[in-house]
């Protein structure tokens, strides 16, 4: 597996693909914007989508999932208690931007459930906190962790929104991420990628 990584402008957004080498085809996590932008990354990586997963429902990583969803005909994935941030603009902080967008999903994932797509297979964790159902995608045979906005490198999400909370973000990251391996690379929303052995060492909110 090879993660590709592709900024998008709207508040330095890490958008992903996560690669199967031998089959070229790929899943890409949280799209949020500049859609062009991301079907170059696609083109580039001469792979095909096979599906989109988001970390949370705030505009800035789902804000271009239906055009990107459109373009290759997959399927949009979120965990289920994340419904009311996709759907609503006040909470999804769209109006932010001037607009009132609900953002389409297709299938939603429970917690701990495993998910077999592109010859890959993860395990959507439910990390509530940044959002209500904000999650992290674990690629366990990979050591890959998609952290979106709940653990950053040396930080977590703003629990400041509609809906957050510092205390279940923290509860979070310590029951469901930091008992993962050390080695596992972590890739967030926004900044560098970090691994679950510096976090735990060195990440003064936990």
């Amino acid at each position: 597996m090879k993660v590709m990584h592709i900024m998008l402008p709207v508040c330095a957004m890490n958008c992903y693909l996560a690669i199967n080498e031998e089959t070229k085809e790929s899943i890409i996590i949280d799209p949020g914007s500049a859609p062009e932008r991301i079907k170059a990354g696609v083109e580039q990586s001469g792979t095909t989508p096979v599906a989109i997963l988001l970390t949370h429902g705030h505009f800035d990583h789902a804000g271009a999932a239906a055009e990107i969803a459109a373009a290759y005909g997959i399927k949009v994935y979120a965990y289920e208690k994340e419904r009311e941030t996709l759907a609503n603009p006040e909470i999804n902080l769209s109006v932010m931007m001037g607009e009132a967008a609900s953002y389409k999903t297709d299938i939603f994932l429970k917690d701990d459930e495993e998910v077999e797509m592109a010859g890959l297979t993860f395990k959507c964790l439910a990390t509530p906190g940044h959002t209500p159902g904000g999650c992290c995608f674990y690629f366990e045979k990979e050591g890959i962790l998609f952290t979106g906005d709940t653990l950053f490198c040396g930080s977590v999400g703003r629990t400041d929104f509609p809906g957050g909370s510092m205390s279940q973000l923290v509860n979070s990251i310590n029951t469901k991420l930091m008992v993962l391996p050390n080695d596992t690379i972590c890739y967030p929303g926004h900044e560098s990628a970090t691994t679950i052995e510096f976090e735990r060492n060195n990440n003064m909110f936990l």
